[in-house]
Parts: structure tokens; C-alpha cells; sequence
């Protein structure tokens, strides 16, 4: 069982890597998001996106999320443009049971990049190796080949399709793959992350 206490799980620090720094998502980080943004970006989140495309649709959907009770969001920013590239969230922390869900969204320009990968070995790092996590995972829209893909990749095990497990902002039904990356599997997952890091700085 972790050792970390339930104010660790949900205290908000910055944490820095080569190429990103993850920092409290605020309503400042809101015109990034508009300005990059399109219709691919959110149409596959599980909460919706922002109910308009704007800047104060994006400012009031950063409030809700930041709403949610035993959440954690940090924005995404890219550290040679200071520009946030997106978000990446703790979506849900059940310290009771010791695991925790990342969930990301990043924008168009900035998928393929260094951007996703160092910040999912940065919250991996936090959650195995600070808070002593003893599972992380993610649920994934079934349709959502592309980051079905990167969960592979990530070294992530697939669990299996949860049906019909989230209800759409239009009333439809999404399947949710759930991909998960235990402790004794993390050494190899972040020497994954780190080598396909080192290739985007060559």
C-alpha cells in the first residue's frame, strides 16, 4: 500500500522535463487551447469538450474539469515556446485502493511530437515512483485509433472493452478500452518512453 497520503495524490506541483514542464491547468491556458484546438480534439474526450469553440468556452470547460473532486489537471507546455500544447490529467486518484487514471488531450499541432510522451513519463515517474502507486491506467474511446495505437506502444496492457460504459454530451454511448501499467511493469514502460525521447532529440 503507498506510503503517500491523500493530500500528496492531489497536491498540484510542477514537474519539468527536457521538453515540457506540466503546470496547474488555469483559465490562462485557455487561449492556447482555442487558438490550436479543432472538432478532432475534443470529439472523443470522455467528459465533451467545451459547449463552444471560443475562448470563454474554452475558459468555462477548464473551470469545470478543474471542479471535479479527486482530480488533478496540469497543462501541457511546450518549454522552447512556452505555448500550451494541451492538457494531461490525474482524471481520477483512488488512493484507497492505491491507483490512479491519466487522461490526456492534446491539440492537433502538437500530436506526433515529444509533447505526449514526456508528459506521460513525467505523471508515470510521479505515480510509481513518489506516490508509491500500485496501478495506473487509462480508458480510451474505442474508435480512437490513434491513441489506441500510442497506448501500445506505451507498453500498456490492454485489459479489456468496457460497453457502453459513458454517455456522450449528444446521448450516445461510447466503449471505453481500459490499458493499465502495473509497478513491476513500469522499469521497461519508462525505458520505452526514454528511447523514443532520445530519438526526438537527435
Amino acid at each position: 500500500m503507498t506510503t503517500a497520503s491523500l493530500e500528496d495524490w492531489l497536491r498540484p506541483v510542477t514537474l519539468t522535463g527536457r521538453f515540457v514542464r506540466l503546470e496547474a491547468l488555469s483559465t490562462s491556458h485557455a487561449a492556447d487551447l482555442f487558438r490550436h484546438a479543432d472538432a478532432a480534439t475534443t470529439a472523443l474526450l470522455a467528459r465533451g469538450g467545451p459547449t463552444e469553440h471560443s475562448l470563454d468556452g474554452w475558459a468555462d470547460y477548464i473551470g469545470r474539469l478543474n471542479a471535479v473532486p479527486n482530480r488533478l489537471n496540469w497543462a501541457v507546455v511546450m518549454l522552447d515556446s512556452g505555448v500550451a500544447a494541451g492538457r494531461i490529467s490525474f482524471s481520477t486518484v483512488q488512493h484507497a485502493d492505491g491507483w490512479i487514471e491519466i487522461g490526456t488531450m492534446l491539440t492537433p499541432p502538437f500530436w506526433g511530437t515529444a509533447a505526449n510522451k514526456e508528459a506521460k513519463l513525467l505523471l508515470l515517474e510521479r505515480a510509481f515512483e513518489v506516490l508509491g502507486a500500485g496501478r495506473v491506467h487509462f480508458r480510451v474511446d474505442a474508435r480512437n485509433e490513434r491513441s489506441r495505437a500510442a497506448m501500445l506502444r506505451l507498453g500498456a496492457v490492454q485489459e479489456g472493452i468496457l460497453r457502453s460504459y459513458q454517455r456522450r454530451p449528444d446521448g450516445s454511448t461510447r466503449d471505453s478500452v481500459m490499458y493499465s501499467v502495473l509497478p513491476q511493469e513500469w522499469p521497461a514502460v519508462k525505458a520505452g518512453l526514454q528511447a523514443r525521447l532520445e530519438q526526438k532529440s537527435g
